[in-house]
């Protein structure tokens, strides 16, 4: 009948619906007296966590997701088959919320709204921001909490420059750059939508780097960089590397926003990771195929190992009038972890290729709190930071 595990079931359900923060008591080892002279309490605990030794106990409240916190000396007097020790056990609420007066702000359920961008003529930088403001309309209108834009979705802009070089071609697109992030950040107020803007050139003194910004509809503004430029990016643009790599806290919890080629890097997402990103958004610019299928299936794995949602928004067609940026081929996706509670392909939701479209899908950040904690594999909690570790450096 299980009773034992129906027991402690119940007392991480009652934790779970008075919000409390864990359950906490004291567990014998009635097997410790056996081999008292050979091991240390803590040496003890240790080998039945490895399966070397076997305590009823402790066994049964491992197994029910109770763990180790100390050892206590004197706990039941006269508890000869334990040599008078316990164990502290502990078991954590993930649910847990911390009591406070004002509203909560985070949501549980968010919204992607992912642009896929047809790549086409346009007269001007206003024709292009009715593009861009028609498309933030329509996610805004089904209730989306982001609006993500692809990299370099401003391309088009450069056709008026398709007589100068490339790499004086796209210093000319870098011009525009300050205005559009001033209009999508408008825009993000005006219609309540945090907006990632995919990316565009940026002059920063005679340096270029390919920059995104992350407008929030509180009307603040942060700024992202593309670490790993591509090759053709550098010696076609003169692009440079940039250094900037952080987390960004929103009103739907914490992402991360990659541009393109950085999804091929599994250390950047999981510096990431570790500052506590529940989204990571990639917008990407890719002109084949199996270009294409290096960002997704890279983005796909970045969702597993971390065990977060990727959201991945691209470009589709031509441009005939602008060198270097003659085809585009993209299926803009969101992924999630391989796990019982998602997807089993890890696919949420896809667009069709090639086609331009909004794809719109619900991401429940919840789920992410119990795969953490319960998940059939735990590739956060399970690396071995004693072999190995990713490490900032600052610059």
């Amino acid at each position: 009948m299980r009773l034992g595990r129906r027991l402690y079931d119940y007392r991480k359900e009652l934790c779970e619906s008075l919000n409390l923060k864990g359950v906490v008591f004291g567990g014998r080892m009635p097997n410790y007296h056996k081999v008292q002279d050979q091991y240390t309490p803590k040496e003890y605990i240790n080998c039945v966590k490895q399966k070397k030794l076997h305590d009823p106990v402790l066994n049964f409240q491992i197994s029910n997701d109770f763990h180790p916190v100390r050892v206590i000396k004197g706990y039941l007097k006269g508890d000869d088959d334990s040599a008078d020790y316990a164990v502290l056990m502990e078991w954590d609420n993930i649910y847990y919320t911390k009591p406070t007066k004002s509203p909560l702000t985070v949501k549980t359920i968010v919204r992607l709204g992912l642009i896929q961008w047809q790549m086409r003529p346009y007269d001007g930088l206003d024709q292009l921001m009715q593009q861009v403001e028609y498309f933030i309309d329509s996610v805004s209108g089904y209730r989306c909490d982001f609006a993500v834009f692809p990299e370099f979705f401003n391309a088009p802009l450069m056709a008026k420059f398709n007589h100068l070089k490339e790499s004086e071609a796209i210093r000319e697109l870098a011009k525009f750059t300050d205005e559009i992030k001033r209009r999508m950040s408008e825009f993000s107020i005006s219609y309540n939508i945090n907006i990632i803007s995919g990316s565009m050139p940026e002059l920063v003194g005679d340096t270029l780097y390919n920059v995104g910004y992350l407008c929030r509809r509180d009307g603040s503004v942060e700024r992202y960089e593309k670490i790993h430029v591509t090759p053709d990016e550098a010696k076609v643009w003169g692009m440079q590397k940039g250094t900037y790599l952080k987390t960004f806290d929103t009103d739907c919890g914490k992402i991360g926003i990659l541009i393109c080629y950085d999804s091929e890097f599994p250390e950047l997402s999981r510096l990431l990771a570790d500052e506590g990103m529940d989204i990571l958004f990639v917008p990407f610019l890719t002109d084949t195929q199996n270009g294409y299928s290096r960002v997704r299936l890279c983005s796909q794995a970045r969702a597993v190992e971390n065990e977060c949602y990727v959201a991945i928004s691209g470009s589709v067609g031509n441009l005939p009038n602008v060198e270097n940026m003659d085809i585009q081929y993209a299926q803009s996706a969101v992924f999630t972890p391989c796990d019982f509670a998602f997807p089993s392909n890890g696919i949420k939701a896809e667009a069709t290729t090639n086609t331009e479209m909004i794809l719109v899908a619900d991401v429940d950040i919840s789920l992410l709190r119990e795969l953490h904690s319960f998940g059939a594999v735990k590739n956060l909690k399970d690396r071995r930071k004693d072999l190995y570790d990713v490490i900032r450096v600052n610059l």
